[in-house]
């Protein structure tokens, strides 16, 4: 049966709907664990969807001391159930977990057996004590091309800055098949830090810089007691790479810029903290041990890439040294990049998804106005005192973008398309093989870069209303850099990736107020690229 046969369309909805839909899938409250027994505080999870089955996830805090990152809390049997009916009249799979202070009282059931392309309800209970009820769907069947795939894409939630509403009308869509999240899903900053004290909307906990597991773990749990972020987690799968904030602001193999090892401690020691409690609270499988790259498959249609962009890269360059251009450089490693490139070039899926934390498209600055330069330099984390290209995006490390790029044209791999995060703003892009003389040499692929959910861009960096002072700049960067095809600088939001045999399409919505819990959405706008072309187009509506 296809995709649009299965679900009723709908693109946009209002806050109220949202809210209404969901309110069997919240969480129990922090009060009601302090006078309770067992309870299922941080809500429920699926992740990584493949043809015959899904990642479930959820943490059960077994009496009221074993918060997060405490250690405290006795072992406990966690029973999970998996039915096609949301009564549970109907369970397919069931089995148990045992829970421990060992994974800060998380679990992971790593279900298989499941029907391709199938929605699916599924529960966690500690004997009569019951999770809330979440949604999940598998993968299509291997070589499946009718219909069509969509996603939700997000990056960017910063906490302090403002709320989840776009997990919120992520949630309520009915008519998705996983939610893909492109990095920064926590940031690591101190209370006041980023955004500025009196910016700060709801304070992060712990309230101090995070550098140690039991930090990690408490600013991971308090993420997940926010209720749109519970929500999108119960209502879909979700499909998770990290960037740099899961660890520490510009995060390097070697090191960080928020990082100073006199007063912090080591810095393997930091990241392995973070990556021990990211892999313990997210519904994530680490195929590679210690990492975020791998691939997934959904059916005939795409196979989609998913890179780890910190763990093997090279520091960052200074500006104006040169150094991008240098060889011996990465931003994959040797071993991710040829995994990459072979993945590619072995796919015989219609469409190459890629994410990726960073923007691969070149970008220079053009003619900007002073007043816009600098918080630009300042959300890019560029050097301030020269024009450097973004050296924490893969502007920095050329040589890497050369090769694989060259790999696409020369082995005439078509139909690839990036899907970014961690600049705050959204582009639609062609990516050029040479930037300097496109259009008029070829473009390898095209860049979706959605914008964040709460964390600033640059109105917020300027403090002015949205889309006033920046557009002198949007312009500006559009006639620098001839291969983006829109910008957008000043909203928040989220993006909805479709995609059938002849075009991907990404709709672009935003939300009305980051500083409002209730905030609503709408849409902005669309593009899309059409088989074969490797080009970025206007479209005029959104997918229905």
């Amino acid at each position: 049966m296809s995709r649009t046969s299965r679900v009723s369309r709908r693109t946009a909805v209002t806050a109220a709907a949202a809210t209404a839909a969901l309110l069997p899938l919240t969480g129990l409250t922090e009060a009601h664990a302090a006078s309770a027994g067992p309870a299922f505080l941080h809500g429920v999870a699926s992740g990584d969807p493949l043809p015959d089955g899904v990642l479930l996830w959820t943490r059960i805090t077994p009496s009221p001391d074993a918060v997060p990152g405490s250690g405290r809390g006795a072992a406990v049997k966690v029973a999970w159930e998996v039915s096609t009916s949301k009564d549970f009249r109907s369970v397919v799979a069931r089995g148990s977990v045992r829970s421990s202070a060992a994974t800060d009282h998380t679990i992971k059931a790593d279900v298989r057996g499941l029907r391709p392309g199938t929605a699916y309800y599924y529960r966690f209970a500690v004997g009569k004590t019951l999770s809330p009820v979440g949604r999940t769907r598998t993968a299509p069947a291997a070589g499946a091309s009718d219909g069509n795939i969509r996603f939700g894409v997000v990056s960017c939630a910063n906490w302090e800055a403002g709320y989840f509403s776009a997990y919120r009308h992520l949630a309520a869509r009915s008519d998705l098949d996983a939610v893909l999240h492109l990095g920064d899903y926590i940031y690591e900053y101190g209370t006041g830090t980023y955004p500025a004290a009196k910016y700060v909307v709801r304070q992060h906990a712990p309230q101090h810089e995070i550098v140690s597991l039991a930090d990690y773990r408490t600013r991971h749990g308090h993420y997940r007691t926010d209720a749109d972020l519970q929500a999108v987690h119960a209502a879909h799968p979700v499909i998770a790479i990290w960037d740099d904030h899961e660890f520490a602001n510009d995060a390097w193999s070697g090191g960080a810029e928020n990082h100073q090892p006199e007063a912090e401690g080591a810095w393997a020691r930091r990241v392995e903290a973070a990556k021990q409690a990211y892999f313990e609270w997210m519904p994530v499988r680490p195929s590679i041990k210690g990492t975020t790259y791998r691939r997934l498959q959904f059916g005939a249609l795409a196979d989609l890439h998913l890179l780890d962009l910190r763990s093997f890269r090279s520091e960052q360059a200074k500006g104006g040294s040169g150094a991008v251009d240098d060889p011996e450089r990465t931003i994959t490693g040797r071993a991710q990049l040829d995994w990459l490139k072979s993945g590619l070039a072995a796919s015989n899926a219609q469409w190459k998804l890629v994410g990726t934390s960073v923007m691969i498209s070149p970008f220079a600055f053009g003619s900007l106005p002073a007043h816009v330069l600098k918080p630009l330099v300042e959300l890019l984390g560029l050097p301030k005192e020269g024009f450097a290209p973004s050296v924490d995006q893969w502007d920095g490390y050329t040589d890497d973008r050369r090769e694989l790029l060259a790999h696409l044209r020369d082995r005439g791999i078509d139909n690839t398309v990036f899907l970014t995060g961690d600049i705050h703003m959204a582009w639609a892009n062609d990516v050029p093989v040479k930037a300097a003389t496109y259009p008029l040499s070829p473009s390898a692929a095209t860049e979706f870069v959605v914008t964040s959910v709460t964390s600033d861009n640059i109105d917020d960096l300027l403090h002015v209303a949205p889309h006033t002072l920046s557009l002198p700049a949007v312009a500006a960067i559009k006639v620098a850099n001839r291969h983006v095809k829109w910008l957008d600088m000043d909203s928040h939001g989220y993006g909805v990736l479709d995609v059938t045999e002849q075009r991907t399409q990404m709709d672009y919505y935003t939300v009305s107020d980051r500083k409002d819990p209730n905030a609503t959405s709408r849409w902005a706008r669309s593009y899309r690229t059409k088989s074969g072309t490797q080009r970025v187009e206007r479209a005029d509506q959104p997918v229905r």
